[in-house]
């Protein structure tokens, strides 16, 4: 799938929604080592939540998060978790939270996988696909803290209406999250920084903190890594739902 590609289910003729145009790239990379592809078939189906893809709830009904994870711990979600390095590192750090990460790149869900098995977590579920999916089943109010870590910069402007933070993606993500609820966003271009500081209040969040420094729990990725070797900045920003 090129980057320009809609959404398959937009394309084959679903006029329920708004045009819906991808925030991510890629779904697939380079050919996967053998034991991703281990991870794959012998530990996905186990963490992938139930009723979240349209071929398994069509009519879109909300789920019950609870059956996710058999408890009502508070859920926080990871919008492209990437490699997993950040999914992970919360997960171990924070075993009283459940955690959904959701990530369209089937490359990066098998290195997730693999970082699940060594690091041993259980308060993790994995979506192998778009977070619009998750964002449409679940109930107002659900996401405890949500999690943007260096997504697709879409550099062109003529592109910046697909980034995340737009109010075809930032209102639905609003709706899940609780009052009060942190939203975190970290990336390493100017322009996409800017455009959250404009756009995220708008979909009734406040801006808490705008820095270079990271959050104290904070674990740099590969993405943050690369950023860094290139010359570019990460910037970081908090929100508050409100």
């Amino acid at each position: 799938m090129s980057d320009e590609s809609e959404h398959p289910e937009a394309a084959d003729g679903d006029t329920s929604r708004p045009e819906w145009r991808n925030f991510y790239g890629r779904i697939r990379g380079k050919t996967m080592r053998a034991s991703q592809k281990t991870y794959l078939s012998e530990d996905l189906d186990s963490l992938r939540p139930r009723g979240i893809t349209r071929a398994e709830n069509p009519a879109r009904e909300v789920i019950d998060p609870a059956t996710i994870f058999g408890n009502d711990a508070p859920i926080w979600l990871e919008v492209g978790f990437g490699g997993g390095e950040h999914l992970v590192h919360m997960a171990a750090t924070y075993p009283q939270v459940n955690i959904i990460g959701a990530e369209p790149f089937i490359n990066g869900v098998a290195m997730l996988l693999g970082k699940i098995r060594a690091a041993e977590v259980t308060n993790l579920a994995v979506h192998p696909g778009d977070a619009r999916d998750l964002m449409d089943v679940l109930p107002e109010g659900s996401i405890a803290r949500a999690f943007l870590n260096y997504p697709d910069p879409w550099p062109k402007r003529r592109h910046h209406r697909r980034r995340f933070v737009t109010a075809d993606h930032l209102m639905p993500l609003a709706r899940v999250m609780a009052p009060g609820a942190e939203f975190r966003v970290a990336t390493d271009i100017p322009s996409y920084m800017a455009q959250a500081l404009r756009e995220v209040p708008k979909a009734g969040f406040e801006l808490v903190a705008h820095s270079g420094t990271p959050w104290s729990d904070w674990i740099s990725t590969r993405y943050e890594q690369k950023a860094l070797r290139e010359g570019r900045t990460p910037d970081y920003a908090t929100f508050r739902r409100l």
